[in-house]
């Protein structure tokens, strides 16, 4: 169990996506014994043993099938479920020792989901206490180190400090979820103007008024972005839910990135 959980430990911390695979219920004459395990990455057997043989291979096939579907919902925020599986060794596999074998299959991916919230005031603050709770990994930015400060720790939480918040735009994957809530239309014009420049957002929204969306929209338009992408931006964000109080806010605004991430999965349901 040692060697397992250094091996698993090591390839979580590379971001590396495995399944593990623990023999859970050895009937008759099994090549291993209970509780034997194996970890399979994208490029095959990484690790341990479940028996080897057509068993092993047939596993090995199983947990690959799990991750190319884990792989293809890229933005997915949770993992593939566990799969529990019984194989008749001779029926199956044709292995002439016959007995069963039933193997626990679980993936083990990395966050998806990551969120970037630019700013560290009251609203941003309720914000990412609720963010932080989710299934993400979550990065705050702000200029002010007091403000970064009061922000509580937490293991899916990174705070950064930056004099020019835009410059840290860069830093961030692809189909990240972007909030600007920072402390008002001169600061977070920067930001979205360089999360358009990039182009590969998942979701971009801007605290705000009416009167401030049109105002940032205008302004996109005429530095020359496209009507399509300055349309996509959500301004005022959040749903139409609860008071102004930051609380109330960062609930609205959490309904609706999870509104947002989910759109894909419910669309095909």
């Amino acid at each position: 169990m040692r060697e397992f959980l250094q091996h698993a430990t090591a390839l979580a911390e590379r971001g590396v996506m495995f399944v593990t695979i623990t023999l859970v219920e050895p009937e008759g004459h099994v090549p291993q014994d209970i509780g034997a395990k194996a970890i399979v990455t994208e490029t095959g057997l990484c690790w341990g043993t479940v028996g080897g043989g057509r068993l092993e291979a047939r596993a090995i096939v199983h947990a690959q099938e799990m991750l190319a579907r884990e792989s293809a919902a890229a933005r997915a925020a949770r993992a593939t479920p566990p799969e529990l599986v019984r194989y008749e060794l001779l029926r199956d596999l044709n292995m002439v020792c016959g007995g069963a074998a039933t193997l626990f299959y679980e993936i083990t991916a990395p966050i998806r989901w990551k969120i970037a919230v630019f700013g560290a005031g009251h609203v941003a603050q309720a914000t990412v206490a609720l963010l932080s709770t989710f299934a993400c990994s979550l990065t705050c930015v702000d200029p002010r180190q007091e403000w970064i400060a009061r922000i509580e720790e937490c293991p899916n939480l990174r705070k950064v400090c930056a004099l020019n918040p835009p410059d840290i735009v860069a830093t961030f994957a692809p189909d990240t979820f972007y909030l600007c809530i920072s402390q008002g239309h001169a600061t977070d014009l920067p930001i979205v103007r360089e999360i358009l420049r990039r182009g590969d957002a998942a979701f971009v929204g801007v605290i705000g008024s009416e009167p401030k969306a049109r105002t940032l929209r205008t302004t996109l338009l005429k530095e020359g972005f496209a009507e399509s992408i300055v349309a996509a931006i959500r301004c005022p964000v959040g749903l139409a839910i609860g008071s102004n109080s930051p609380a109330e806010i960062a609930v609205s605004i959490a309904a609706q990135l999870l509104q947002e991430r989910d759109a894909p999965r419910m669309s095909t349901t």
